[in-house]
């Protein structure tokens, strides 16, 4: 019996609601998952002190590298469910369900090994101090194995919204956030467990999103479901998913590679509280990129089924819009950065040194977020229509291409202007931002045909 058609809808219903019906459950999945973060920082950071934000700092790249393996395998997984239901081929999808758990086994395996085994030269590679290094240590050996839960629930919870289900999705995410914030008050305010706490506050709820995904595709009343035949390892569907997640794949590992880079770069111009600081700053950063991201993974469901199923109007539509509001985001994020810093970065610290470094690190990394928005959009639209290589190229211009250079050429020059060489540093980030949405306009003039009716 052929299976109830959640996603019919995608090429019938007005662009607008579409994208409002399926962006708002990943906008809040986002903040949710963002809310892991941040909520650690503020119990971290009222509760311990300004060496524990440091530390927990050193942390983000090592995650953002595991992230990476889970959007290498959930992005990729997603956009082509999308366009293979665009094409109503249901055995397809479902082992592309199947395969895409395969993969997430084989990564997470690799990362945990590699983890534990290299954990000190990691940490230390990332820049970890002397002083941070046992804070970051205690965290990542207890969040380290809870993390393939966490890449397990990414890649389902995107799979329900690329299959029908995307406020299903949100709610799974929305209880494990709900249960991040009850623990984490548990274990470090009421128990004191201090670094150790938020470890294990993060490992318990995102094992329990991951539990609660698995058991959605094992449903029969699941309209893609996990059956026998997706068992199967086929080539071709790895290939698929894993050419189509390169792009988000190499963003997140670039952004691991970036932050390594850039941390050292700050202990060298203003030491262990810029480290800090940057990390506070970068804390309100991902808040505005998790409502872009949620924004465009709205957007990838619609415009992959779109695409497969030959509807290029359609499919510039849901593009448009998607751009238009994800540029409205960055602006907000931008004007409270500007606007607000010191009542923001209150939230996370009572320490007044780490604050003063932390308004100049967020006025210099928000100021320029609407392009942001834009970089970020085009990444993804290509992304969703089977385009990587655009993708790729989009994706790593702004982290890759111009940051690094720019981190270093940019804090000597400063201080031979009579700058500091830590002011450098921050307007690096902005100069970045400029050169990645200038290449990715480009970018999107070169590939306007896939908007055009004849094709």
């Amino acid at each position: 019996m052929v299976p109830l058609d959640r996603t019919k809808e995608l090429e019938t219903k007005s662009i607008s609601a579409l994208l409002w019906a399926y962006a708002l459950p990943s906008i809040v999945s986002h903040i949710i998952a963002s809310i892991y973060n941040i909520v650690d920082r503020v119990f971290l950071g009222q509760c311990v002190g300004a060496l524990a934000i440091a530390g927990l700092a050193i942390t983000m790249p090592i995650m953002n590298i595991i992230h990476a393996f889970g959007s290498l395998v959930g992005a990729g997984s997603a956009a082509r469910m999308s366009i293979i239901l665009g094409k109503k081929d249901y055995k397809w999808a479902e082992d592309i369900l199947g395969n895409s758990l395969l993969l997430t086994f084989f990564f997470g395996f690799l990362f945990v090994t590699g983890g534990y085994v290299f954990m000190d030269r990691i940490l230390t590679m990332f820049g970890a101090s002397a002083e941070t290094i046992g804070y970051a240590r205690e965290y990542m050996d207890i969040v380290l194995p809870g993390m393939f839960m966490t890449t397990l629930s990414f890649n389902l919870t995107g799979l329900m919204r690329a299959t029908g289900y995307p406020t299903k999705s949100m709610w799974i995410m929305a209880g494990g956030a709900i249960l991040n914030i009850g623990l984490d008050a548990l274990f470090i305010y009421v128990l004191d467990w201090g670094i150790a706490g938020a470890a294990w506050a993060t490992t318990i709820s995102m094992s329990c999103t991951g539990i609660l995904s698995v058991i959605h595709f094992l449903k029969r009343s699941s309209f893609i479901r996990f059956r026998r035949h997706a068992w199967k390892p086929k080539l071709y569907i790895f290939k698929n998913i894993l050419l189509i997640g390169m792009s988000p794949f190499l963003m997140n590992l670039a952004a691991s590679a970036v932050v390594a880079l850039l941390n050292n770069q700050l202990l060298r111009y203003g030491g262990d509280l810029a480290v800090g600081a940057y990390g506070l700053a970068n804390t309100f950063g991902s808040m505005s990129v998790m409502l872009i991201l949620g924004l465009c993974q709205g957007m990838q469901p619609i415009a992959g089924y779109n695409y497969g199923a030959g509807h290029p109007l359609r499919l510039k539509e849901v593009y448009t819009l998607t751009r238009r509001v994800n540029m409205l985001i960055g602006l907000a994020g931008a004007l409270l950065a500007l606007a607000f810093p010191h009542a923001m970065l209150r939230m996370f610290t009572k320490e007044e040194e780490l604050i003063q470094i932390g308004i100049p690190a967020m006025r210099f990394m928000l100021v320029l977020f609407p392009l942001v928005g834009f970089t970020i959009t085009n990444s993804n639209f290509f992304q969703s229509i089977d385009k990587p290589w655009i993708a790729i190229v989009t994706s790593l211009s702004r982290q890759v291409l111009f940051l690094i250079p720019m981190i270093y050429l940019i804090p000597p020059l400063f201080e031979n202007m009579g700058y500091q060489g830590l002011t450098g540093v921050w307007a690096s980030l902005t100069i970045s931002d400029v050169l990645g949405a200038a290449l990715a306009f480009v970018l999107m003039l070169s590939q306007r045909r896939v908007f055009r009716t004849e094709e």
